[in-house]
């Protein structure tokens, strides 16, 4: 089942993503609660989960960003694509970014845009087959320390 995850469910997400690019789960600071309290809260920002037998087996975050050009019209940023590794293959990604594109189109954004850091030849025609292209436009980005 594809929705939007539920508050109490940050330690299973904090799990999956160790299948993603974290090596540990982060200590249940003040820092993180407050952060994902802000994520959580925030009505633009959602995180989107795939849940099989009552686990978490795959997510994605959905960004959506306003915007003063285009209509005005706003864009969404879509990060963290993750499926567990005993689950990859089955189309649960696929269907976190469908859940991504229909909270887009009902936002009315305009395009939607993601980054991967993989130069993995699967993992990109995993994305160019939910629909993205790597054409239109070219990413740069800056590391922050």
């Amino acid at each position: 089942m594809t929705r939007e995850i539920h508050p109490n469910e940050l330690q299973d997400l904090l799990e999956l993503y160790l299948h993603l690019h974290e090596d540990s789960i982060p200590e249940l600071t003040q820092h993180l609660q407050e952060t994902w309290s802000t994520i959580i809260n925030d009505p633009n920002h959602h995180v989107i989960v795939n849940e099989i037998d009552g686990k978490i087996v795959s997510s994605c975050i959905c960004v959506i960003i306003p915007n003063l050009t285009r209509g005005i019209r706003p864009y969404a940023f879509v990060e963290n694509v993750v499926t567990h590794a005993d689950f990859r293959g089955k189309g649960y990604a696929t269907e976190c970014l469908n859940f991504a594109k229909q909270i887009a189109i009902s936002q009315n954004c305009y395009k939607m845009m993601l980054l991967t850091g993989s130069h993995n030849a699967k993992t990109l025609n995993f994305y160019t087959n939910a629909g993205y292209n790597s054409t239109d436009k070219t990413a740069f980005i800056q590391w922050l320390e």
